[in-house]
Parts: C-alpha cells; structure tokens; sequence
C-alpha cells in the first residue's frame, strides 16, 4: 500500500436477524495510520448492518476521496448489489443501496470487494465490540 491508496474493512453484526447490531470499520491510510469506527445500531438485520457499515465507511473517509480507494466487506451480498452482479428486492435494502451508491459518485477511483470473513477479523471484532460495549 502506498500513499495513493487506501484499504478499508467494513462489517456488520447482528446477534438475532433482526437484533442488536453494531458495525466495524478500519480504514487502512499508511502502512502506520489506521482510522477505526464502531457503532451500535440497536435492533436491525446483519443486512441492514452490513449496509449501514459500508454507508459509515464512505462517510468517515470522504477527506480521503482523491486516493485510490479500496473497500473489502465480508458480505456477499453487499459487494454483488453495488457492484450490480445482484438485483435489490427488499425495501429497506433498497434504501440503504441507494445512499451507499450516492456516497461512492462523490470518489474517484473506488472498487468494493468481497473477501473471506477470516480476512476481515479487524471489522468483525469492532462491530462486535460496539454491541458488546452496548449491552
């Protein structure tokens, strides 16, 4: 990773689908420089979270929005909607797609991309920790 570039790793949780929720994200800027977010949610779906965690990536990193971006969620069905592999059905999704996809117009150079959830151990453990540090 140089400086041009930045790493970011998105999460949500539910305990119960729906039930208490929180989200992780870890913006990688520098080799050195880590942002980290979390947030209870209170009741909504993994999916919901999962949105919502992508939603609070593009927000928290729009001073960033120069650089060549990369975010890496767990979800697959996340990455597939934005990326238009997958069509939205659902209402409520259908809401939280259309904002993450206003967000990502405001970036440059921007690719979401779906990675195993043993390589997204940092997110997790924050989402995690925001329900934790909840209840």
């Amino acid at each position: 990773m140089d400086n041009s570039s930045v790493e970011i790793y998105i999460d949500g949780a539910a305990r119960g689908n729906p039930g208490n929720s929180g989200i992780g994200v870890l913006i990688r800027e520098t080799k050195d420089k880590n942002r980290e977010v979390k947030k209870y949610l209170g009741t909504q779906t993994n999916n919901q979270a999962e949105y919502t965690a992508l939603i609070t990536a593009l927000e928290s990193a729009t001073d960033l929005k120069d650089k060549q971006i990369k975010i890496f969620t767990d979800s697959l069905l996340v990455a597939n909607q934005i990326n238009g592999v997958w069509k939205v059905r659902h209402p409520e999704i259908l809401s939280l797609n259309k904002k993450a996809k206003q967000l990502l117009q405001n970036f440059k150079n921007i690719t979401i991309q779906h990675i195993p959830r043993e390589l997204n151990r940092e997110a997790d453990r924050l989402a995690n920790l925001a329900i934790d540090e909840y209840l």
